[in-house]
C-alpha cells in the first residue's frame, strides 16, 4: 500500500498565502448557492438522505438499495449486500452499468482496519491492435464507440465473485437472487430510464437483440410501464448456479458467437482468460485542521486515487476552508488543471507502462506545482503543463456513464463500488440470447495521441491500445478513515471525466469544511480537466461566486447540474446505547435511494 503524508513547506506557501488574505473579492461571505437553505434541508427528505445504526446502502435506484438492505437483514456483510446491490443495477439501469462492464471495488475491513481495492475493469481483446479505430488516412473514427468492435473484455461478474470468495458470508446463489427476480417479474419504467433509451433508441433499434430487450416491436416504453428481461433472468440464474458460466460456459459462448456475427473481435478465449485482479490502494493523508485522515482510492489502471489525493494535497496546507467562497473555487478549480495535466501525460495501466504515483504524489513535486498557481488570476490550459519528466526521474522511487454504490454493515465492513458500461448503453448492442448490454470501453483508451475520447479527455502512449491493456479510469471509489483508523467516510460517483472532480469537492466539503453528508453532495460543483480549457459551473451557483471567478479571469460556461453521488458517513450516535450510526445520503441530482436498518 502507498502511503503519502504533505508536508508543509512554509517558504513556497508564503506568497501564495500573502496574497490570498489580501485578495479577497467576497469577503461578505456570499451563499455558494442561490438556494442553500433548501439544498441544505435535504438531510429531512427520507428518500435522499437516511440514519440508521445498524446498516446502510445508498445507490442510484431505490429498488437497488432496497436489494442490498435486504441482504444485510438476511445476515449478509457488506460485500454481500455490495453485490446483491451491484447486479440489481445492472437489471435496473442497463444504459449506466452492469454485467456487460467492469469497475473497482475498495473494501475496508473494520477488524484489521486495512483498504484492499479490486480491479474488475475490462481490457482489450487478445486481437486488439494500436492503430484499429483510425482509417486509412490516419484519422480517428466513432468504431470505439458504437458497436460490436468497440467492446472490451468484461470483468463485473468474475469481480463480484472474486469478492464475494474472498469476503461473502452468505451463499452466492442468495446475493444473486434479489436481481433474477428484478430481472423475472420486471420493474416499472423511470423517467430516466425512458430518457436513456429515447437517447440512444437510433443505436439500440438498429440492434436486434437490443430492439428486442428495450422495446414493444420497435415502440419505446413509456414512463411506468413494466419492463421485464426474460434472457438477462435466464443468464442470471445460470450465473446464480456458476458464475464460470460468463467466462467459460453458455454464456460466454453466446456472447463469442454474437460478437462473431458482427465484426467484434472478443473470443471465448478472451472471456477464459480473464482475472480480476486485488491492487494495493492509492493512500495518502489529509489534514485539512487539528484532525488527520487518512484517504484510500483506486490507484492505477483508474487516475482516481492518484489525482484525487493530489488535489486535496495541493490544496491542503492553504487554508481552504477558512477562504471566501470565490476563493474556495479559484483554487480548487486551478488544483484541477494540473491534475488533469498530468492525468493526459502519465496515467495507464501498470501492467504495462512505469506509472510514476509516487513522483506525482511526492511532498517536493507537490510544493512545486502548488507554487504555480496564481492566487489571483486564472491559468490558462496552455499555462498549465504535465509534470516535468526529468523532475519526476529525479523523485522516483528505486524499485506504475457509471453507477456507484456504498455499503456499511452491522461491523462497520465497509464497500465503495463504481462500476460501467461507459456511454449510455455501452456499444448500444446486446449480446443476443443473454440480454447482456456490452460496453464501449475500448473508447477510453487513447485512440490516437491528443484525440479525444466520448468524454473530451486525451492521452498519450502510457494509455495507448495493446492486446489485454486496462483503459485508463477515472472511476473513484474512496474510503476515508479517521487517526485511529477507524470508518469514517465512503463515497464515489459516476459522470465519466467529472467523477474525479466530483469526489473531490464532496470530500473536501465533509472533511475541510465539516458539512454533513447531504448538504455535501448537494453543494453546487465546478469542473475543468484541463483539455478542452473550459470551465463548467453548475447553475445552481450564486452569481457573486461567478462574477469572482470571471473577475479572476475565469470564463465559466454556467450550465444544468451533473453528477450522481452517494455516500455514507459514520458520526456519533444519538442514541447512548450505540456508539456510532450511519448518515447515508444520495445525490439530489440523481433518483437514487439511501435505506438502511
Amino acid at each position: 500500500m502507498f502511503v503519502f503524508s504533505s508536508s508543509v513547506r512554509r517558504v513556497s506557501l508564503l506568497g501564495i498565502a500573502i496574497a490570498l488574505q489580501a485578495f479577497s473579492p467576497l469577503r461578505a461571505a456570499e451563499p455558494e448557492a442561490n438556494q442553500l437553505a433548501p439544498l441544505e434541508s435535504a438531510r429531512s427528505e427520507p428518500r435522499q438522505v437516511a440514519r440508521h445504526a445498524t446498516g446502510m446502502v445508498t445507490a442510484a435506484h431505490p429498488l437497488a438499495s432496497e436489494a442490498g438492505v435486504e441482504i444485510l437483514q438476511a445476515g449478509g456483510n457488506a460485500i454481500d449486500a455490495a453485490i446483491a446491490t451491484a447486479l440489481a443495477i445492472s437489471v435496473l439501469e442497463p444504459y449506466s452499468a452492469g454485467i456487460g462492464g467492469g469497475g473497482f471495488l475498495l473494501v475496508y475491513d473494520a477488524d484489521s482496519r486495512e483498504v484492499r481495492s479490486l480491479d474488475f475493469r475490462e481490457r482489450a481483446p487478445i486481437a486488439a491492435t494500436r492503430d484499429m479505430y483510425l482509417d486509412a488516412n490516419g484519422e480517428a473514427t466513432d468504431k470505439s464507440r458504437t458497436g460490436h468492435l468497440a467492446v472490451a473484455v468484461p470483468g463485473t461478474v468474475a469481480g463480484l465473485y472474486e469478492a464475494h470468495r474472498e469476503y461473502g458470508e452468505l451463499d452466492w446463489e442468495t446475493v444473486v437472487q434479489p436481481a433474477i427476480e428484478l430481472a423475472a417479474s420486471g420493474f416499472p419504467v423511470s423517467e430516466r430510464f425512458a430518457r436513456s433509451v429515447n437517447w440512444r433508441a437510433e443505436r439500440l433499434f438498429a440492434n436486434p437483440a437490443a430492439r428486442d430487450a428495450f422495446s414493444r416491436d420497435g415502440e419505446q416504453y413509456e414512463l411506468g410501464d413494466r419492463l421485464v428481461q426474460p434472457d438477462l433472468a435466464a443468464t442470471l440464474t445460470r450465473i446464480a448456479a456458476d458464475p464460470d458460466d460468463f467466462y467459460r460456459g453458455e454464456t460466454a459462448r453466446a456472447i463469442a458467437a454474437d460478437m462473431a456475427e458482427f465484426g467484434g473481435l472478443l473470443t471465448v478465449e478472451d472471456l477464459e482468460q480473464y482475472e480480476p485482479i486485488w491492487r494495493d490502494p492509492v493512500c495518502g493523508y489529509f489534514q485539512p485542521a487539528d484532525e488527520r485522515f487518512e484517504i484510500c482510492a483506486m490507484a492505477p489502471p483508474s487516475s482516481g486515487g492518484v489525482h484525487l489525493l493530489q488535489m486535496l494535497q495541493l490544496l491542503e496546507p492553504l487554508g481552504w476552508a477558512s477562504l471566501d467562497p470565490g476563493q474556495r473555487r479559484h483554487l480548487t478549480i486551478e488544483a484541477m488543471k494540473i491534475a488533469y495535466a498530468d492525468r493526459a501525460e502519465y496515467l495507464g495501466d501498470p501492467d504495462f507502462v512505469d506509472v510514476p504515483t509516487e513522483a506525482l504524489l511526492s511532498p517536493d513535486y507537490l510544493d512545486a506545482r502548488r507554487a504555480e498557481i496564481e492566487p489571483d488570476r486564472a491559468r490558462s490550459a496552455e499555462e498549465v503543463q504535465p509534470a516535468n519528466p526529468q523532475f519526476l526521474s529525479n523523485l522516483r522511487p528505486e524499485s506504475p456513464e457509471t453507477s456507484h454504490l456504498t455499503v456499511v454493515d452491522r461491523d462497520r465492513n465497509a464497500v465503495s463500488l463504481t462500476f460501467t458500461v461507459n456511454g449510455g448503453f455501452g456499444a448500444g448492442v446486446v449480446a443476443a440470447g443473454t440480454g447482456i448490454v456490452l460496453n464501449n470501453e475500448m473508447d477510453d483508451f487513447a485512440i490516437a495521441p491528443g484525440v479525444p475520447n466520448i468524454y473530451g479527455l486525451i492521452g498519450s502512449e502510457a494509455n495507448a491500445i495493446a492486446a489485454r491493456k486496462t483503459p485508463l479510469s477515472s472511476m473513484t471509489p474512496t474510503i476515508v478513515t479517521d487517526g485511529a483508523g477507524n470508518l469514517r467516510l465512503a463515497v464515489g460517483s459516476p459522470g465519466g471525466s467529472t467523477i474525479i472532480t466530483t469526489v473531490f469537492q464532496v470530500t473536501l466539503e465533509v472533511l475541510a469544511r465539516d458539512l454533513d453528508v447531504a448538504a455535501a453532495l448537494a453543494a453546487p460543483r465546478v469542473h475543468h480537466q484541463w483539455q478542452p480549457d473550459r470551465l463548467r459551473l453548475e447553475e445552481s451557483f450564486n452569481p457573486a461566486i461567478v462574477r469572482a471567478l470571471e473577475n479572476l479571469g475565469h470564463d465559466p460556461t454556467v450550465r444544468g447540474r451533473w453528477g450522481n453521488a452517494n455516500a455514507i458517513e459514520v458520526v456519533p450516535a444519538t442514541n447512548p446505547s450505540d456508539e456510532t450510526e450511519l448518515v447515508g445520503a444520495v445525490d439530489p441530482r440523481g433518483a437514487g435511494a439511501a435505506s438502511g436498518y
